[in-house]
């Protein structure tokens, strides 16, 4: 039987929503593909998946680069799997204060945060419509749906995505392609906000973040459901979270 593929597109840390979703389909017996910028990250979520006893492999891509994007898939191509189930998650919160915003820190926020979503998007869909099944999910925020500064060039970029997605869903869903959004809504509970602030997870107690893990369960919740019930959106966010 040929083993089913899932395809992380956006991989850093491995305590993120990354390399959870490694993990979790790792886990769930799919053989993984994470895509990240850090091959050294890579490798240690590469060896998290196999000590689960997971199959994984990772690929070094720039996704703001079309070129690097279309490798990827064809490398895919070539591969003894079936391509189920694909997550892009790439981007970080691009902030600036808007007076001294450039216009190629804008473009690159796009760039990244929407256009590599779109290259993606397409030939995921591409592939997945071929075989009439098969899960999209892209990670959205808090910014995919409210523009604040010094956030402007990101939530302009996340809306652009949600906009993709909701495109994509559209023309996709009807050929047996899953496609879906997930905002993000509070600080993820993982090495980033660890490092830079935590004094955030500290004051905001047990559960006031998200678990990188408890995400990725409810993207795989999302890839199980049944055709007759699909999600297009689902908002996560602590219980804690005003909103």
């Amino acid at each position: 039987m040929t083993k089913k593929l899932a395809l992380i597109l956006g991989v850093g840390a491995k305590d993120g929503i990354g390399g959870a979703l490694c993990e979790k389909a790792g886990i769930e017996g799919y053989h993984v593909i994470a895509v990240g910028r850090t091959g050294a990250k890579l490798d240690i979520v590469i060896e998290e998946v196999q000590k689960k006893g997971g199959s994984a492999e990772a690929f070094v891509a720039n996704l703001a680069d079309e070129f690097e994007i279309d490798k990827i898939f064809k490398r895919i191509d070539a591969m003894d799997h079936a391509l189920s189930f694909v997550a892009f998650n790439a981007g970080n919160a691009f902030k600036e204060e808007t007076l001294n915003m450039s216009s190629s820190f804008f473009e690159q926020a796009w760039r990244i945060c929407c256009f590599s979503g779109f290259i993606a998007g397409r030939e995921a869909a591409r592939r997945l419509s071929g075989l009439g099944e098969g899960t999209l999910i892209f990670t959205g925020a808090t910014a995919s749906l409210r523009s604040r500064p010094p956030f402007l060039a990101f939530a302009s970029a996340k809306a652009g995505l949600r906009a993709v997605a909701s495109g994509l869903a559209r023309e996709f869903d009807p050929l047996g392609v899953h496609v879906a959004h997930v905002i993000i809504d509070g600080g993820i509970n993982g090495e980033v906000i660890r490092a830079r602030a935590p004094d955030r997870i500290t004051s905001a107690g047990k559960n006031g973040t998200l678990l990188p893990r408890a995400i990725a369960d409810n993207y795989w919740l999302i890839h199980l459901q049944h055709r007759s019930t699909w999600t297009f959106e689902m908002d996560l966010r602590p219980y804690k979270e005003v909103f």
